[in-house]
């Protein structure tokens, strides 16, 4: 009896809905290119040209990141086009902590059966992202990998590249006693918590539900709001206050917290004293607390709590750090302190 025959379509990988799939994003990923970018899609690598004029030391910042199990919910909703945006904005937020401002991005977005219309909604959202943050989307994998993901399941990850001139790179060296937080607001979760958050709301309410505490929100449309980048706010601060002599720090608040995150700043000697009443935390972690009865030691463990990043400032400069913030149409806030430990 002859064997079955056996294709890599009947193995359970679509090569033709690949390229269907490239075929269709490739009009929105050209949009982020600029002069900088040498090569068009479909290369096995991408090209960007590294003439910075202008700068005397340039430093390349990359950071690489994930949006864990929002996943999951953008899959509850059927919803995918800010899974994307937020992974981008993410990842320009880590490497803008340090004073630098992105260059070009990577994406990889796996699944157990490729989807087309949902990886197209996916990739729109990076190319969304790439484009507001000005940086180009050069290259990216997309693979269809049955039996590692279940049908309908799908992972992302990114890498983003930016640059810095090396005397205005921000690090933890010019932190000290005395010095001002500075909050500016997240819109939610961003993309840490959703483990927590998961098990509070989404499996006990579901992702349709409209409960009174969100304002009818839907639990979905609260969970899945786009991770805020800073940019645009923070260049324009960096340009108008000096690094390292005024602004001594940034604070990403992702996985860890307020404290967990803030920390990685300090030196030793150093703590943070936080008003934890000097913001309103959005409803959705009211709702998941309460949810899950979730203890308010693990809330700022798992949670930014409404502080999506942290500037830590010379006191004296503070108010005016504050009043350029507003004016840049921000809703800044003075949290706390650095003290001694």
């Amino acid at each position: 009896m002859d064997s079955p025959t056996l294709t890599y379509a009947s193995a359970g990988v679509n090569i033709d809905a690949g390229e269907e799939l490239v075929d269709r994003i490739k009009p929105m990923v050209r949009r982020t290119f600029n002069e900088n970018v040498l090569t068009d899609i479909g290369g096995f690598g991408g090209l960007y040209d590294a003439r910075f004029t202008g700068m005397k030391h340039p430093v390349l910042v990359s950071s690489t990141d994930g949006v864990g199990t929002k996943i999951k919910v953008a899959i509850a909703a059927k919803k995918y086009d800010t899974v994307g945006q937020d992974l981008v904005n993410h990842c320009v937020n880590d490497i803008l902590v340090c004073g630098a401002k992105p260059l070009f991005f990577l994406d990889y977005f796996a699944s157990g059966k490729l989807d087309i219309d949902a990886g197209t909604d996916i990739v729109s959202g990076f190319a969304k992202a790439c484009e507001e943050n000005q940086c180009a989307l050069i290259g990216g994998e997309t693979a269809e990998m049955p039996g590692m993901y279940a049908e309908g399941d799908f992972d992302l990850a990114g890498t983003v590249v930016g640059i810095v001139e090396k005397e205005n790179i921000l690090s933890r060296e010019e932190v000290g006693v005395g010095d001002v937080l500075i909050g500016l607001p997240s819109n939610g979760l961003h993309t840490n918590g959703y483990s927590l958050a998961r098990k509070a709301v989404v499996e006990t309410l579901g992702v349709d539900a409209r409960p009174a505490e969100l304002g009818g929100e839907t639990v979905g449309e609260a969970l899945l709001k786009v991770h805020t980048s800073y940019l645009h706010p923070i260049m324009k601060l960096l340009s108008r206050f000096k690094p390292k002599s005024e602004i001594h720090a940034l604070s990403h608040i992702t996985g860890g917290g307020i404290v967990g995150n803030t920390s990685r700043v300090l030196q030793k000697h150093l703590q943070l004293d936080i008003d934890w009443t000097a913001w309103s935390r959005p409803a959705i972690f009211g709702l998941i607390q309460k949810s899950g009865n979730v203890p308010e030691e693990d809330m700022r463990r798992a949670f930014n709590l409404g502080v999506g990043l942290i500037i830590i400032a010379r006191a004296d400069v503070s108010n005016d750090i504050v009043s350029a913030l507003t004016e840049f149409g921000e809703r800044p806030f003075v949290m706390g302190t650095v003290a001694a430990r």
